[in-house]
């Protein structure tokens, strides 16, 4: 019988040790996502825009979200689309604001305009004012976002 110098378990040693290891695991992947934050962001606006074309023609599209539920999803939808848009943009101040708008509005131009030819589908002025809302909603956090981070 080996006496240990240890009073407890190789195992619970080992994990001990792995628990040590946590905040420096925590800052090793923040400094990966700050990192990589632009591209994470451009790829979270082309899947909602493949979702909302591709996905959004589907004919279990049509009547998905009863009004009005609809204008809330509309600007939800559009307020992330602008938060990636301008942080996937690299720009700061009123530049990334316009950007983000700008982009956000003329995606839901398109996605009305794009309706009008989907069976089911109706655009609507509505729509495109709740897609503009949630812009500005989505580039207001992002910008309050970045005046909390630099406090």
């Amino acid at each position: 019988m080996r006496l240990s110098a240890r009073p407890y378990p190789e195992i619970i040693v080992r994990c001990i040790d792995l628990i040590d290891e946590i905040p420096v695991i925590i800052r090793l992947a923040k400094d990966i996502l700050e990192r990589h934050l632009r591209t994470l962001a451009a790829g979270l606006v082309v899947c909602t825009v493949f979702g909302l074309f591709v996905l959004g023609a589907a004919p279990v599209a049509v009547g998905l979200i009863p009004a009005p539920w609809d204008k809330l999803a509309h600007a939800c939808v559009y307020g992330l689309m602008a938060a990636a848009i301008g942080l996937a943009s690299g720009l700061r101040g009123w530049r990334m604001v316009l950007t983000a708008l700008v982009s956000v509005i003329l995606v839901g131009v398109l996605d009305e305009w794009h309706q009008m030819s989907l069976p089911g589908r109706l655009p609507g002025w509505d729509d495109l004012l709740a897609d503009g809302i949630g812009g500005l909603l989505g580039v207001a956090v992002l910008g309050w976002r970045r005046r909390a981070v630099r406090l």
